[in-house]
């Protein structure tokens, strides 16, 4: 239905995958607590078939759902009440970032102590963790991708290193995720061009369906892909952990790969009880 219109990332059943790789590294009592954002990505993400639900029932853990929460929402009272008073070891979902920061305030206040805490775009970027304190440490988060992802651009063939490096060095700030994905874009973009009459629409698209690539995000594979107009991503499992004497509070280390082998784990996922 949507013939010239392209798409490259991961879906929310890739996310699930790494979550619950991610748990089932360590011991818990396979409560989990979730709670999503009533709008278009945490209806996915909560979709009960296709959604992180399905994930939790099918690996054997228990979901105590709070259900979809107003954007607007700003006291969580009710659903930390119900995550702890089922016991709940691991909070998981779709919310952002400004919500997970009055979420884990009054879960503080409460008493409520989990032992994970994994949830979506709540964690994308440095400052949401920055914004916790030091109650940051060892929130786990889906990752797409870091300086430690093995890829190159096909334009500048800096390594991703390289290129939050050059982020970090002329912003002054700390690199953040969506950096692949803005360079990968033109990587792709400018590939389609090349290999196309830019000035014919039809040739520009049927350049973009044979597109099969290597990004500084990875392999970009629309050529042959399951899913019309789609081509998935790599995606892993990461927890953000306190530096040691570092120019960042915070790193976002790789603790899952089990979805992508060939991105390098960094580190093992902790219970937070034992970061505390």
């Amino acid at each position: 239905g949507f013939p010239y219109s392209y798409h490259f990332f991961w879906g929310a059943d890739d996310v699930a995958r790494n979550f619950l790789g991610m748990w089932q590294s360590v011991e818990t009592n396979k409560k989990v607590g979730t709670l999503y954002i009533d709008n278009p990505p945490g209806q996915a993400f909560s979709d009960p078939k296709l959604g992180l639900p399905a994930g939790i029932s099918g690996a054997g853990y228990q979901e105590f759902s709070a259900g979809k929460f107003q954007i607007a929402t700003d006291d969580f009272t009710n659903q930390i009440a119900l995550f702890k008073n089922n016991g709940v070891d691991i909070v998981s979902g779709f919310t952002f970032s400004n919500h997970w920061v009055t979420l884990w305030n009054q879960a503080a206040q409460a008493g409520f102590k989990p032992q994970i805490c994994t949830v979506a775009a709540a964690f994308l970027f440095p400052a949401a963790v920055n914004a916790l304190g030091d109650r940051g440490d060892g929130m786990s988060t889906e990752v797409w991708w870091t300086p430690a992802y093995p890829f190159k651009s096909s334009l500048t063939g800096q390594s991703a290193a390289e290129l939050a490096a050059e982020w970090e060095k002329t912003t002054g700030k700390q690199w953040t995720q969506p950096i692949g994905y803005a360079h990968a874009l033109w990587e792709v973009g400018l590939a389609a061009l090349q290999n196309s009459d830019p000035k014919d629409k039809n040739s520009l698209r049927d350049a973009i369906a044979g597109l099969d690539m290597e990004t500084v995000v990875g392999r970009v594979k629309f050529k042959d892909s399951p899913i019309k107009n789609v081509a998935v991503t790599s995606l892993s499992g990461g927890q953000w952990r306190k530096t040691k004497g570092g120019k960042s509070k915070y790193e976002l280390l790789i603790v899952h790969n089990g979805t992508a082998p060939f991105i390098p784990k960094q580190a093992d996922l902790q219970l937070l009880s034992k970061l505390a």
